[in-house]
């Protein structure tokens, strides 16, 4: 992660929240590299995030340390917000970077009253949690209404980076509800077809609309 100062630029996306950053305290622009975690479940994360720009993952773990069927997907919005309104101290979900990726931090400490008392802020940070809520539910609609091809198909369009699709695919497998060899054989299957190829660094996508039409309808609509 490299630290920056705020540019013009980065304090007019603070008013579009009703921040002034002359009532903020020791904020900075954070870059984090492709595959960097943004933050890790159960670590310390005293800081509020606005996304400037990028795509991260999110995602939870059960007690036996693999990830659960919750996993969704951010490019815009506040990181840290569940857990500053909660008084949680640790971060509730991993964050990984799925391109390169910055935010606006701002550090919990001197700026938390702050934000608490800020109608505007706190009424976007409501409507994302809400959406979040939403998320979750129809994460739980797709395990059960969709196939395991269009749940994986699904997933590779939302992490793929120009047309690449490389993660930890034990990790993919529990995401998505799918036991790995159950996965590695639909894999297989795509590049029979040749939607997918098989490269040293992952998967690269041959025939992205073949992959649209085999995923969850949002793709193919």
């Amino acid at each position: 992660m490299i630290k920056a100062g705020l540019t013009k630029e980065h304090k007019e996306m603070l008013l579009t929240y009703g921040l002034l950053i002359s009532n903020l305290d020791s904020c900075y622009v954070a870059s984090y590299k492709q595959g960097e975690y943004i933050t890790q479940e159960n670590n310390l994360l005293d800081w509020i995030g606005i996304v400037i720009q990028g795509k991260a993952k999110v995602c939870c773990t059960s007690a036996n340390g693999k990830n659960l069927v919750l996993c969704y997907f951010i490019s815009s919005g506040i990181i840290g917000g569940l857990e500053m309104m909660t008084n949680t101290p640790n971060a509730t979900a991993s964050m990984i970077a799925l391109t390169d990726f910055k935010c606006i931090v701002i550090p919990s400490k001197n700026n938390c009253h702050l934000l608490k008392q800020n109608v505007h802020f706190l009424n976007q940070l409501c409507f994302e949690l809400s959406n979040s809520l939403v998320r979750s539910s129809n994460n739980f609609v797709s395990s059960s209404l969709h196939t395991g091809e269009q749940r994986l198909c699904s997933y590779i369009l939302e992490v793929s980076y120009k047309n690449l699709f490389r993660d930890v695919l034990t990790d993919v497998a529990c995401s998505i509800g799918l036991s790995y060899r159950h996965m590695f054989r639909i894999l297989n299957q795509l590049c029979r077809d040749g939607i997918l190829e098989k490269k040293q660094s992952g998967y690269q996508i041959i025939n992205k609309k073949q992959l649209e039409l085999k995923a969850i309808n949002k793709y193919n609509t």
